[in-house]
């Protein structure tokens, strides 16, 4: 079984110069071999994927342009990743599953210091608080005890270290054995999720709406102050750009941005706690499955009304968190289809209410007289409906 761990790195300044150097040196080839593949379209060439590019940057490239033989100093691993990964970009664009890969920036998708492990001899030594990397040696870890360091039962395959916000993150795919699958004796669990509250489980617990809270708007309105701050330097920069030409509010943009990068990434961290948090609690009970309901989150954001308050809950973060903690641990996870009335089906005696509108918070059944919560009522019927389909 692969898992993957994340954790914060504490590079001494000497190891951040090289990983800046190797963030740079992917972005560098990233943005080559989309510019060549773009100038042989034009001229009417053939496409050339990773490999076919590989060879023909060692062998024809670098001997015609002996300025850009700065490259060969990077982990070659690295260089060759990034010539992967836009040639994975384009063949998506190809298939029309996104749009064209745009060239990277050193301010937006700079690239990653990628490092792999080649052979069955060669092991990646990882200790409680390092971790040997090539071209960097030993990195200090900022978290001890959570990367495996057993050898034998723990191989690290490969990884990549980005840089977010000021700081480092090694992402490390570990291969280990399969878990123990567990006794699932307990309670099935259907989930609804909402924007009152975030989501509302059929064993009667609710978790509110964190975004609420004033915490998270105390955070949000300062990220506004400060997209507002940026907004005016940029304009500000760009006027004294263009009588005196380079201006020195440059850095206080940057300072801007940074400060930016730093609150988003609080937010998230504050979601991603939250949402890990109330996903433990669920598998920890060893429910027999988990039924959540397969929203369509696009289609909900045209609505110009909520499409914030939506965007800002992490429908899709909480689903993939979810299936992927109980594809672990064995528990199935049944997807509700999305046009299923869960929330006008009376989950006592099955009759539907269909003049229910968003507004009505207690579903009465005109039927049976049944009253109840509203979201409570559709975690019931999420959770006990057969026209589901598995998450994996």
């Amino acid at each position: 079984m692969l898992s993957t761990y994340k954790i914060e790195i504490n590079p001494t300044n000497y190891q951040i110069w090289l990983l800046n150097r190797h963030i740079g040196g992917s972005r560098w080839a990233y943005n080559l071999f989309l510019e060549m593949n773009q100038r042989r379209y034009e001229d009417g060439y053939h496409y050339m994927n990773a490999y076919e590019f590989s060879k023909w940057f060692n062998r024809d490239y670098l001997p015609a342009n002996p300025e850009d033989d700065w490259i060969k100093d990077l982990y070659a691993k690295s260089v060759k990743q990034a010539f992967i990964d836009a040639d994975t970009a384009m063949k998506r664009f190809f298939k029309h599953l996104s749009r064209y890969p745009h060239f990277r920036s050193w301010k937006r998708g700079q690239g990653s210091y990628y490092f792999v492990k080649n052979g069955k001899q060669q092991l990646i030594q990882a200790e409680r608080y390092r971790i040997k990397l090539p071209k960097l040696g030993w990195v200090r870890l900022k978290e001890y005890g959570y990367l495996p360091t057993n050898a034998q039962r723990f191989v690290i395959k490969q990884g990549r270290i980005k840089h977010h916000a000021g700081r480092y993150y090694l992402t490390c795919v570990v291969e280990q054995a399969d878990s123990v699958q567990r006794n699932l004796t307990g309670a099935s669990i259907g989930i609804d999720l909402g924007i009152k509250d975030f989501a509302i489980l059929s064993n009667g617990l609710v978790y509110r709406n964190q975004n609420k809270s004033s915490r998270m708007k105390r955070l949000r309105r300062q990220l506004r102050r400060l997209q507002r701050k940026h907004s005016r330097q940029y304009l500000a920069f760009k006027v004294r750009k263009q009588k005196e030409g380079k201006s020195a509010t440059d850095l206080n943009l940057a300072k801007t941005r940074r400060r930016m990068q730093r609150l988003y990434q609080r937010l998230q961290n504050i979601q991603k706690d939250y949402q890990n948090k109330m996903i433990s609690a669920m598998v920890i009970t060893k429910p027999r499955w988990i039924a959540l309901e397969d929203l369509n989150v696009k289609g909900m954001l045209k609505n110009r009304h909520l499409a914030k308050a939506i965007s800002y809950q992490g429908f899709y973060n909480f689903r993939i968190r979810l299936i992927t903690k109980c594809q672990q641990l064995g528990i199935p996870v049944h997807l509700t289809n999305r046009f299923e009335p869960t929330s006008k089906i009376c989950h006592h005696c099955g009759a539907k209410k269909v003049d229910l509108k968003l507004s009505d918070r207690i579903y009465r059944c005109v039927v049976c007289g049944h009253v109840a919560d509203r979201d409570m009522n559709a975690a019931l019927n999420i959770r006990d409906t057969e026209n589901f389909e598995l998450a994996y």
